[in-house]
């Protein structure tokens, strides 16, 4: 065994014990704290001053490979139960699956952190590095194998101080602040400065505390205005099991629930009836006298309905399959959800893996991407932003979406996570996505969470999960645009560079004594 890893024996178990702290900060858990915890904890084991480790970029990778395994492996378990439980694989298999899943994204969140160690001869100059390369290991997985960007440190922020910068940084700002403060903690733990009083020592602390009260201020400012518009809408949770959804003998009774639920909320004189993703076991075009009586029923009542279906359609001479969401009533429209979940949509290698075992046939995973550029939805006199299951837990797909809409809407069917902390997830990621844009945010799931969500992020209405029932509220139209819907991750991505910038001209600075014998224990 390399020498680096035998005398990090130690270091790696608390690493890995850190990133499992960190999806305790996520929902249902909710201890916001413990986020801080985590990244300090793992900023201390990598984090020059008295008692460091001797780190060279190996053993520095290979504990941020522990935090990475340490995370995913506690806060996406869910994968094993969508595998298992609804992809007819073993629980053999699934260990297998969900374990080469969790591996592949540790190493996708490790590999920034291989620079770390060319950052640790000055305090400062570590500071800034981790937070910039926390943001870059977060920024890597919305794009890195297709994406995957969940369990980001700033969701456990929702409800503190550090929403506030929302708005403006998004989700991974809140996270690179997080990491700053975090790394700062860190390096005052290590004893890393000269002096607790030196002027390098009470810049990085000033600069850390300041963070969050101006967060605090922050939160104060309505980015976007209320439009005095506002309808009603009614929303059919038709708790649908997953085992039973595709399953022909059961398509009249899913039919049947969701008619049933819908007469219901006209006669309470809502606006727009909102069904989940995928909600009616066909498609479209299988059932032209269904449609037709969705859109005359509409009509008759005035109420405009948007459901989740799967569309089909004729390209280049061949069938092809979206998944979109349609409305009826004054106006017919679509829109083809863009982004897909690898094996639950499509089969990446399909040529080569569909058929070698039977979760790589699961039943909608035939699906294609809708084009760029779809107009939002109108429905009850407003603009809706469709954003369908996976593509709400990307930041800058929906702020790209949402500049013309004035509500953002998404359609899931989180049955695929069964009672596992997936859904829970999910829906917290949906409220992150509302902070952001300043909009209110309507949620329609088959099994949970159906809820309203207010422009600051808080839940206004929600039903629980697993029970058959309508949601009834009303939610604004809001326009105008939140600074990160215009400056987008782009900026952030050059706030990174210049981070790491001046981390590298702070290293090139003398040392002072103490710095220099820091760098000589590193060094030995």
């Amino acid at each position: 065994m390399p020498k680096y890893l035998t005398s990090l024996a130690l270091p790696s178990l608390a690493a890995l014990i850190a990133g499992g702290l960190l999806t305790l900060s996520f929902a249902p858990f909710n201890y916001w704290w413990c986020s801080l915890l985590s990244l300090g904890l793992f900023a201390w084991l990598l984090a020059p001053g008295r008692g460091t480790a001797q780190l060279t970029g190996k053993g520095t990778y290979w504990l941020a490979l522990c935090y990475g395994f340490g995370l995913f492996s506690t806060g996406a378990s869910w994968v094993y139960v969508s595998i298992t439980d609804f992809g007819n694989s073993s629980p053999l298999l699934g260990v297998i699956l969900t374990g080469g899943f969790v591996a592949i994204l540790a190493v996708v969140f490790a590999l920034p952190f291989m620079l770390l160690s060319r950052f640790r001869a000055r305090p400062a100059s570590f500071a800034l590095a981790f937070a910039a390369l926390w943001f870059v290991s977060e920024w890597l997985r919305t794009w890195m194998f297709t994406g995957f960007p969940w369990l980001f440190a700033g969701y456990g922020h929702i409800h503190t101080w550090l929403a506030g910068w929302a708005p403006v940084l998004s989700v991974y700002g809140i996270g690179l602040l997080l990491a700053f403060s975090a790394a700062v903690c860190a390096l005052l733990a290590r004893r890393a400065f000269e002096s607790w009083k030196s002027a390098s020592a009470i810049s990085l602390v000033m600069a850390a505390l300041l963070l969050w009260p101006a967060g605090l201020l922050l939160s104060h400012i309505e980015w976007t205005q209320a439009d005095d518009r506002a309808v009603t809408v009614g929303l059919v949770q038709a708790n649908i099991p997953q085992e039973k959804k595709w399953l022909p003998e059961f398509r009249g009774e899913t039919i049947r629930r969701y008619q049933s639920a819908t007469e219901n909320l006209e006669r309470q004189g809502v606006d727009v009836v909102i069904w989940p993703e995928a909600a009616l076991p066909l498609l479209y075009h299988h059932a032209p006298n269904l449609m037709q009586a969705l859109q005359d029923n509409a009509v008759n009542t005035e109420t405009d309905l948007i459901t989740g279906i799967l569309y089909d359609t004729e390209q280049d001479l061949r069938r092809v399959v979206h998944n979109s969401a349609a409305v009826f009533g004054s106006e017919q429209q679509l829109y083809h959800k863009r982004h897909l979940v690898p094996f639950g949509e499509y089969v990446p290698l399909e040529d080569w893996i569909r058929g070698t075992i039977e979760f790589f046939n699961l039943p909608t995973s035939f699906i294609r991407p809708g084009p760029e550029g779809q107009q939002p939805l109108r429905a009850g006199s407003l603009h809706w932003a469709p954003l369908i299951c996976y593509e709400i837990v990307y930041p800058q797909l929906v702020a790209k979406s949402s500049g013309e809409a004035q509500v953002l809407l998404t359609l899931s069917n989180d049955a695929w996570f069964g009672r596992s902390i997936g859904p829970l997830q999910h829906m917290q990621m949906a409220q992150m996505r509302a902070l952001e844009t300043g909009r209110y945010l309507v949620r329609g799931t088959n099994t949970g969470v159906t809820a309203i969500v207010a422009p600051n992020g808080h839940i206004l209405e929600q039903l629980p999960q697993f029970e058959q029932a309508t949601l009834i509220g009303k939610v604004e139209a809001r326009s105008g645009f939140t600074p990160f819907m215009v400056i987008g991750v782009w900026a952030l991505v050059a706030l990174a560079a210049l981070m790491l910038a001046a981390a590298a001209l702070l290293q090139r600075r003398p040392a002072t004594t103490t710095e220099a014998v820091f760098a000589r224990e590193i060094a030995d």
